[in-house]
């Protein structure tokens, strides 16, 4: 009896089931041995080699993907012995308590010591610049070098990454890019570093819904989950925290869904009345528009959070058919080809109605057929 394995990396096989026929055994021979597809960042590991003092940060508002990136990130990094700090724009979500952000991130909105000279920084999850302000502004003035670190397209219409920035639009996650990093830095992984990348690539796929048609999200995990004592608390704080208050909220906001286009494109909004009212943060919206596009007949969802009289934070999904980063561009906004948004200012009605426009335009375009309905 003949047992096959393969490696995920370095320190890490897997067996797979014993080959019991000359069948099975063909069939495995034409079987590939899935490979890490290494991403290149040897460019970023010779800058922080190089650096003493480094600066971390991602975007305002910040999520699962680039909160991880960094902390990962930090945490690799002070095993070297190097000055590292850890800042946010504005505050970190209450469902990423589990990371211990209090313990290592400053709020620039939020009490700080001043931002002194450093060497290196790296800003996660986005190449806006935009969306790192007032901080970015402040960087500007102590950075040596600022570079974005990012999986997201360059924006058409939108500000240029810094120079010698690093944009790997095949990463599903910033955390998958800190990955490889920390493994160019020659540091190995323990339960802080394992943690807090298994946050950003399980948040941004989505439990790995979302892995870009590649095998390096799952096979980045495997590695980086026999270094986690408990997988299933990560998932629970990021997908299972549901509170009575949100439940009550979902369930209003949830009937107030608008179809268009025969069911393929859905708008909801959020208005800040109704978050008030249910407790909820900023955060909390960022479910609604995925439970959306759980509808068979969709092919297209805009979600509409009101942070303010008359200015919103669009978000926008598409099942594939479709891409939606070109409308969020046309507000000034970016993201992924599927899965974008923006932050606009205008009458609810006027944006609304333009933004239907053009996910229908783009729908019909396409040659997106309507859903076919009962008789």
């Amino acid at each position: 009896m003949l047992t096959a394995s393969f490696h995920l990396s370095k320190g890490f096989s897997l067996a797979l089931r014993p080959v019991d026929s000359a069948a099975d055994h063909a069939d495995n021979q034409c079987m590939q041995t899935p490979h890490l597809n290494a991403l290149n960042v040897d460019s970023l590991v010779k800058k922080l080699k190089n650096a003493k003092s480094i600066f971390l940060t991602t975007h305002k508002q910040c999520d699962g993907d680039g909160l991880g990136a960094i902390l990962g990130l930090y945490h690799a990094l002070k095993k070297t012995g190097k000055q590292v700090r850890v800042m946010t724009v504005d505050a970190v979500p209450k469902k990423y308590a589990f990371l211990e952000p209090e313990k290592y991130i400053e709020t620039f909105e939020g009490p700080h010591e001043m931002i002194k000279p450093f060497d290196l920084a790296l800003i996660f999850d986005t190449n806006d610049r935009r969306l790192v302000d007032p901080l970015f502004a402040e960087m500007q003035k102590h950075g040596k070098e600022i570079l974005f670190v990012d999986h997201h397209p360059v924006l058409n219409n939108g500000p240029e990454p810094t120079a010698g920035s690093y944009i790997e639009t095949r990463a599903a996650s910033t955390g998958e890019i800190a990955f490889f990093i920390i493994k160019g830095l020659g540091i190995r992984l323990d339960e802080k570093i394992g943690r807090a990348l298994y946050t950003s690539i399980a948040f941004d796929t989505q439990l790995f819904k979302f892995v870009k048609n590649s095998v390096n999200s799952h096979l980045i995990a495997a590695e980086v989950l026999t270094h986690i004592s408990n997988a299933e608390e990560v998932h629970r704080h990021l997908f299972s925290t549901h509170t009575v208050d949100k439940i009550a909220f979902l369930s209003k906001v949830l009937s107030q869904i608008e179809y268009h286009g025969d069911g393929r494109v859905a708008v909801l909004k959020l208005t800040a009345e109704d978050l008030k009212k249910y407790k909820m943060d900023m955060d909390d919206s960022r479910d609604v528009i995925d439970m959306l596009m759980n509808v068979q007949s969709l092919q297209a969802a805009a979600l509409f959070r009101e942070d303010a009289h008359n200015a919103y934070k669009l978000s926008l999904r598409s099942k594939g058919q479709v891409e939606v980063l070109g409308v969020a561009e046309s507000f000034h906004g970016g993201g992924h080809m599927f899965a974008s948004g923006a932050y606009i200012e205008g009458e609810y009605q006027t944006i609304k109605d333009e933004v239907v426009r053009l996910l229908l335009a783009r729908l019909d375009d396409n040659g997106t057929p309507l859903p076919k309905r009962k008789s």
